[in-house]
């Protein structure tokens, strides 16, 4: 239910527009099999290539994106793109926020407290860190991150990942938008990146529509079918 302070989230509005962002460790490639579900069922896709560098850039890249139509859209964030999505989700256009396996901090909180709520997530041990430039580890990339998806894919996945600073995922958001408008938020229950008991505590804090699935971190390849199901849903505003 809506926390101390929030406000009352907003009427669903229907949408025909979805911008999709991706997390760190992956690139844009990582949404292909649910752009082609989403495009069949009519609506009108586009993915940010997020350059995993600071908050402040990942969330203007967004933005440009969503600026392009005044139209009602759905933003749907995966993994730390959680954070983004609730940067940019007050604007006026954003029917809907969809959650995929995604943090969802307060304005100002801090993440790394709120992760405390649960016991820690393997593959956070995983990351190599190069000066500010973090990759994960083979090993902790096909068996954490990627633990349900085919091996044969899942190692093109670990070739073509893209590193992330360490300046974006310790950012603090300052928007929380989820207090503004409906969220709709996939559990991933096999979860080694992100607790599945803190991705509940996230989404049902917000009175989110929720639904469990028992995916790895990464739901989108390996439950394309159940994320797509659920971004369709959110957009017809059900």
């Amino acid at each position: 239910m809506p926390g101390s302070g929030q406000t009352t989230p907003a009427a669903k509005v229907p949408a025909r527009n979805v911008v999709l962002v991706h997390g760190p460790f992956t690139d844009g490639s990582c949404w292909s099999d649910v752009i082609g579900r989403l495009q069949a069922s009519g609506l009108n896709v586009t993915m940010v290539q997020n350059s995993l560098t600071t908050l402040d850039d990942a969330a203007d890249a967004v933005r440009r994106v969503l600026a392009l139509t005044n139209e009602p859209t759905v933003p749907v964030g995966h993994s730390f793109a959680g954070t983004i999505i609730s940067e940019v989700g007050e604007g006026p256009n954003v029917s809907v926020l969809v959650y995929v396996a995604a943090r969802m901090p307060d304005a100002g909180g801090n993440y790394a407290a709120l992760g405390k709520k649960s016991s820690s997530a393997p593959t956070t041990a995983g990351v190599i860190f190069d000066d500010d430039e973090g990759r994960l580890s083979e090993q902790v990339f096909l068996h954490s991150f990627a633990g349900d998806v085919p091996s044969t894919r899942a190692h093109v996945l670990y070739a073509t990942q893209q590193p992330s600073w360490k300046a974006l995922t310790q950012a603090r958001a300052i928007s929380a938008s989820w207090r503004l408008k409906p969220a709709y938020y996939p559990v991933s229950e096999n979860d080694r990146t992100i607790n599945p008991d803190l991705q509940r505590f996230m989404a049902k804090r917000v009175n989110a529509h929720f639904v469990s699935l028992g995916a790895s971190h990464l739901s989108l390849i390996s439950h394309a079918d159940n994320v797509a199901g659920l971004i369709e849903l959110a957009a017809r505003g059900a």
